[in-house]
């Protein structure tokens, strides 16, 4: 079920409605929550539901069970059979086929062709998210930062949360499964910043990506036919086609879920307006970013080691972070040049420079801070050709076209239409860029008629310029 969709228009506000009539028993509501949640994810495919389902009662029972030891050997075991369950899972559907063609291609390279097929899996809607959430609870029961719930009903309602169960925020059981254990009061200000976080969504999502993917798909897809200036404009469609279709997914999850009552931690924060590539790392896909630092890159030693440790370890998370996104060398490249770029600012001990926020108090940056922001997102940019492209291959020969004499020539293709919502975009995400989203506390700016203009303009744009029905881009991975 898609968030922009007549489904969800109706399914939300009969699970809403019948969420606060059950507001006097909490554990009705997590019933309620849980089963809505199973007919979400279900609406693609119910065969989906057995995954989730076993995965569920798998780091269940190892939570219940690690409540039962202090032995440090058996609570171990236990921790491994919940990563082997889990990372088995997620390795089965989603890599299996990209291992297997691998190893056949490495052989046919050395003159031995095998013969082997690959296996027609379908690979889960979110099994990486859900993967990742689960998995969360377990580590931290192990480390003994969380308490093993025993309310199967809240933990099954953690786990397939509609809101961010399909692409995020990957939320912690540290942070979410407590709140499913509190009475939840309706609060309308709460409410109200919810369906303006939700309209803001609506607006990334069907205005902007859908409106750029239209280009991204069309110039990516005949690269071989356009030249370096029409490829250019293809990449800059592409980065903010992920870029409002991901956050603008986000924003829709974190919505949705404080019309419940609930908290979702914050995923993105206006990361194209990073004045340096780890600072670009900190405001984008912020709950993936901080689950990899705080799960795999810590306990590897994270910077504390000396300097071979140090490049050893940024490594390894950017490329287990790549290959999370999809089974294609394209991710690992997209993960390792990010590496490249992050290295020379941790090396020099510069990774932490800018942490507030971009021209604070003021309304234009400074030069400099201009100048690294167009510096990081041009970076950006070229690691989104190999995020985007079909191949390794496609992706050099993209690049070299548009580092090519072609890039001077006039572009193929130049949509004004879209370049103009473009701009109506960032600006409104600069005004807002001290905020949680770009409507965030507007009530507290702008006069009612004024704001009421603001919102009446996003809905005559979501529904007048709103692009081809794209599917959320993180669903794949």
């Amino acid at each position: 079920m898609l968030f922009n969709s007549i489904d969800f228009s109706i399914f939300l506000p009969i699970v809403f409605a019948l969420y606060w009539l059950l507001r006097s028993k909490l554990s009705s509501q997590n019933v309620l929550i849980a089963i809505s949640s199973y007919v979400f994810y279900g609406w693609w495919d119910w065969r989906f539901l057995v995954l989730i389902l076993f995965s569920t009662l798998v780091d269940y029972s190892i939570g219940l069970w690690m409540a039962k030891t202090e032995e440090p050997t058996h609570r171990k075991y236990l921790l491994w059979v919940s990563l082997a369950v889990n990372l088995g899972l997620l390795g089965f559907f989603k890599y299996y086929n990209f291992f297997l063609d691998s190893f056949v291609d490495a052989f046919n390279f050395f003159g031995q062709p095998l013969d082997f097929r690959g296996l027609d899996i379908v690979l889960p809607v979110g099994i990486s998210f859900y993967t990742f959430q689960t998995l969360s609870y377990s580590i931290d029961i192990y480390r003994k930062k969380l308490e093993p719930t025993k309310d199967f009903v809240a933990f099954a309602a953690f786990v397939s949360f509609f809101p961010q169960l399909v692409a995020g925020p990957i939320e912690r059981a540290t942070h979410l499964l407590p709140q499913f254990y509190k009475k939840r009061k309706f609060s309308y200000p709460l409410a109200v910043e919810g369906m303006r976080q939700i309209l803001w969504g609506l607006f990334k999502k069907m205005v902007i990506a859908d409106n750029c993917a239209k280009y991204a798909n069309e110039i990516f897809n005949h690269s071989s036919g356009y030249n370096g200036s029409t490829l250019f404009i293809g990449a800059l469609f592409f980065a903010f086609q992920i870029y409002g279709d991901f956050s603008g997914y986000s924003d829709i999850a974190i919505g949705t879920s404080r019309l419940f009552g609930f908290d979702l931690m914050k995923n993105f924060a206006y990361p194209y307006f990073s004045r340096d590539i780890a600072e670009f790392w900190r405001r984008w896909h912020i709950s993936l970013s901080t689950w990899f630092r705080d799960y795999v890159y810590i306990p590897l030693g994270g910077s504390r080691g000396g300097t071979w440790q140090k490049i050893r370890n940024t490594f390894i998370i950017f490329i287990v972070s790549g290959f999370w996104h999809g089974a294609n060398w394209t991710f690992v490249v997209w993960g390792a040049l990010n590496a490249l770029y992050f290295l020379p600012l941790l090396l020099r001990q510069k990774n932490r420079v800018y942490t507030g926020d971009i021209a604070s108090g003021r309304i234009l940056p400074s030069l400099k801070e201009f100048s690294g922001m167009l510096l990081t997102f041009v970076l950006t940019l070229i690691a989104w050709v190999f995020f985007r492209a079909e191949n390794v291959t496609h992706a050099w020969s993209y690049l070299s076209t548009i580092f090519s004499s072609s890039f001077f020539n006039s572009p193929q293709k130049l949509p004004l239409d879209v370049f103009g919502l473009l701009v109506v975009f960032l600006l409104m995400e600069w005004q807002g860029r001290s905020e949680d989203f770009a409507l965030s506390n507007i009530h507290e700016k702008v006069p009612a008629i004024g704001r009421y203009a603001i919102y009446y303009g996003i809905l005559f744009c979501i529904f007048y310029f709103s692009g081809e029905p794209q599917a959320f881009i993180y669903f794949q991975f």
